[in-house]
């Protein structure tokens, strides 16, 4: 399992690691995004989501659950489960048809649906580290593995 923890700064270094990951990601890919609020988690997805080339704003999907995105051919799904009071909920929004071989998911609170979300390639856990945070990735898949080298 490889694994790596960057240092970031402050807001736009966690863009920028965004800004990163996004010229080297491709469908199908699922990221877990973990840390406590405000850690930078919807910062980071705003880097991602925009240099895949979306050009209005990026909300964290905290009440609509999921925000959807078609960019450079993929299916973006930006996931917030923060809220979600019971895993079964993503039943009953089919959360299986998300997940498809044009899809780049990203999940942030994926603990809320233990169960019925598929193993992320890159799970990457942000904390507080005095002003800044520190990110780490860890690879899942082999194309998790792929993506964390070309970093």
């Amino acid at each position: 399992m490889t694994s790596v923890t960057v240092m970031l700064e402050d807001e736009l270094q966690t863009i920028a690691m965004g800004q990163k990951i996004a010229a080297i990601i491709h469908a199908p890919f699922t990221l877990y995004l973990t840390g406590d609020l405000g850690a930078g988690k919807t910062t980071f997805s705003r880097g991602l989501i925009q240099s895949l080339g979306h050009t209005g704003a990026v909300k964290s999907p905290t009440y609509t659950i999921v925000e959807p995105y078609e960019l450079n051919g993929m299916d973006v799904f930006h996931f917030d489960l923060y809220r979600l009071a019971d895993p079964e909920e993503l039943e009953f929004m089919g959360i299986r048809d998300y997940f498809t071989q044009q899809s780049l998911c990203i999940v942030e609170w994926p603990d809320q649906g233990f169960g019925l979300l598929p193993e992320a390639d890159v799970h990457i856990h942000l904390k507080y580290v005095d002003q800044g945070r520190e990110m780490t990735l860890v690879a899942n898949s082999l194309q998790g593995e792929q993506l964390i080298k070309q970093l």
